[in-house]
């Protein structure tokens, strides 16, 4: 979730692009800097820190020019020095860039056989370098930079400068937000509203893989086919623009569809995409544990039972999950050698906040994964796992869920590394899958228009069923209580393999029941659970890949996610049951963002 801002101005650009970044500090950095075109040449200045420290470079080297572009950098690859902070510069060109480039060492590997060396660590230079090759094989600039961004893969947004074009900044986005300003003889680019809000209230808001070229007056858009675009203008209320939703009609859809920026910007935290290892923020030796206990309760307990799944079956550590509000009273027994982890996107959940306590009351090392890094489980804690999730305003979680996912997935690749049960290469291989799951997020949520035709069924019905197996339960789980959340609907989420143990006598005529099925090892054991459930005349929504897509059963209703590491399938797969709950929701007249007897934050017992 780094920051972006590009300004076509009128007037001294340094100045305003500090004022922007100012307004991007929530977002989390480590530094920080700024280009602009100056008589006619590229020139930037950078500073590793606070704004301050940015501060002091441009008073003690002005940096002049009225057209430029910014950023506010969470170091991703390499670690945050001035030759690895943005802009990045490469001949012609500078940028700046949010997101992943996953490609990014192939692509290096390309352009170093071309002749061409590198100064950073970073995959951005990578984009920067290939924008100038194609430049300087002849193409145009907005041509180069089409050409470069056909050939990257991952999740991104990017504003470029070239020199010899005095008026012009290009951007795009894929998976990233990014917005066009509107303002008086001059445009701009920014991450959100909130970054071009001290220059202009009107705002247009980019789609998913958007190119634009903005000069002083105008805004070239251009979609994913490269075709020209209209993008609605719309005026925002500055004090509204934190919390502005955009082109989306409830928060809840905006923060679904914000999973990638803040799935990368959390992953960036726990792994180190250069080396290829996970490198948890706060160091913990998992070698001297015997066991975790997850305490946590809603959403993030289902958080905490995808990490129990995952961390046991890389890692080969027990893990126990309960729900803070049993736990706190049951007077659990606990053995040393336990590391408590508390799960919480506030930090000031009463009951799990209290069975934190306890643990700690008990002698154990604690630990927190948290949204809120000042809050009080975050102060608490012996150690602390940040989420980096933004802001979440819509009460049903989203993205504070997939990034609370992200963690478990980055500490059980880190866990295993440290128990010995994977080697050097297959750390490499995990945290490259990790690397993977920002795009994958963000191609998950291209299953709009199946889903909204879905839930025109789903919101007729009075219970519903979610299954599956392995680590897709706890979704089952997860997204069973986002059915209920908002839309009301009574919905039960079960691992597949107990049908016949129960749940089976609920199946009615036309019981709609939702299966997430990957096409991993229990898939076939999963399709006998569907075929069992058909049989008894329920309507199968199956929510799995392109090979299982193929082994459909007759009948069933498919939405297609992308094929995945399991790994990471928690989190490609989470996109579709939220969406499935918030059209459902949205054609029964719900209240989506405030649902009804419910908080954010449950602070009282």
């Amino acid at each position: 979730m780094c920051g972006i801002i590009g300004i076509v101005g009128r007037t001294a650009v340094a100045p305003r692009l500090v004022e922007s970044l100012r307004r991007l500090e929530y977002r989390g950095y480590d530094s920080a800097g700024v280009a602009a075109i100056v008589d006619g040449k590229l020139e930037r200045r950078r500073a590793v820190g606070k704004l301050r420290a940015l501060d002091e470079h441009l008073a003690a080297e002005p940096l002049g020019g009225t057209v430029g572009i910014g950023h506010v950098r969470w170091a991703t690859h390499g670690a945050p020095t001035e030759a690895n902070a943005h802009p990045h510069a490469s001949g012609r060109v500078m940028a700046v860039h949010n997101g992943i480039i996953e490609n990014y060492a192939e692509l290096k590997a390309e352009l170093i056989a071309k002749g061409r060396t590198f100064e950073s660590q970073t995959d951005t230079e990578v984009a920067v370098q290939l924008i100038d090759q194609y430049l300087s094989e002849g193409q145009a600039p907005l041509a180069a930079f089409q050409s470069a961004l056909a050939r990257f893969q991952g999740a991104y947004a990017l504003a470029v400068l070239i020199e010899g074009e005095d008026r012009l900044v290009l951007g795009a986005r894929r998976g990233s937000p990014l917005v066009v300003g509107y303002g008086d003889g001059e445009m701009f680019i920014g991450s959100d509203a909130l970054a071009v809000g001290p220059f202009t209230n009107r705002v247009a808001y980019l789609d998913e893989g958007d190119v634009v070229a903005i000069d002083d007056t105008s805004a070239r858009i251009l979609d994913a086919a490269g075709h020209d675009a209209i993008r609605p203008v719309r005026v925002i209320p500055a004090s509204a623009a934190l919390v502005e939703k955009g082109n989306y009609r409830h928060f809840m859809e905006k923060e679904i569809h914000e999973q990638p920026d803040s799935c990368q910007h959390t992953l960036a935290a726990y792994v180190d995409p250069v080396a290829l290892k996970a490198s948890p923020p706060a160091d913990v030796d998992f070698k001297a544990l015997n066991r975790i206990q997850i305490v946590a309760c809603g959403t993030a307990s289902y958080a905490g039972l995808i990490g129990k799944y995952l961390i046991e079956r890389i890692a080969g550590l027990p893990v126990d999950v309960e729900v803070s509000s049993e736990f706190r009273y049951r007077e659990a027994a606990l053995s040393p050698g336990t590391l408590a982890v508390a799960v919480s996107q506030s930090g000031e959940t009463a009951d799990t906040l209290a069975a934190l306590r306890f643990c700690k009351a008990q002698g154990l090392v604690t630990a927190a994964i948290v949204n809120a890094h000042q809050s009080t489980m975050a102060r608490e804690a012996d150690v602390l796992w940040p989420t980096h999730a933004g802001p979440e305003i819509g009460v049903a979680s989203t993205k504070a869920f997939t990034a609370q996912v992200s963690v478990m997935a980055a500490l059980a690749v880190a866990a295993a590394a440290q128990r010995g049960r994977i080697d050097a290469a297959q750390e490499a291989h995990l945290v490259h899958v990790l690397l993977e799951a920002p795009r994958l997020i963000s191609e998950s949520l291209q299953v709009e228009d199946t889903i909204r035709e879905i839930a025109h069924e789903l919101g007729r019905a009075r219970d519903v069923l979610y299954l599956g197996r392995g680590a897709m339960y706890p979704l089952a789980l997860e997204g069973a209580l986002k059915l209920k959340e908002i839309s009301y609907i009574h919905a039960e989420g079960y691992a597949a393999g107990e049908l016949k143990h129960g749940p089976i006598a609920l199946i009615e005529e036309d019981t709609p029941v939702i299966v997430i099925a990957p096409s991993d090892s229990l898939f076939e054991k999963t399709a006998s659970n569907m075929a069992e459930v058909i049989a008894r005349g329920a309507r199968v929504i199956m929510i799995t890949d392109a090979e299982g897509q193929r082994h459909a059963p007759p009948g069933a209703r498919v939405v297609t996610a992308p094929a995945c590491d399991p790994l990471i399938a928690p989190l490609v797969f989470a996109g579709a049951i939220q969406l499935l709950a918030y059209y459902t929701a949205v054609q029964k007249g719900a209240d989506v963002d405030q649902p009804r007897n419910l908080a954010k934050s449950v602070t009282v017992e």
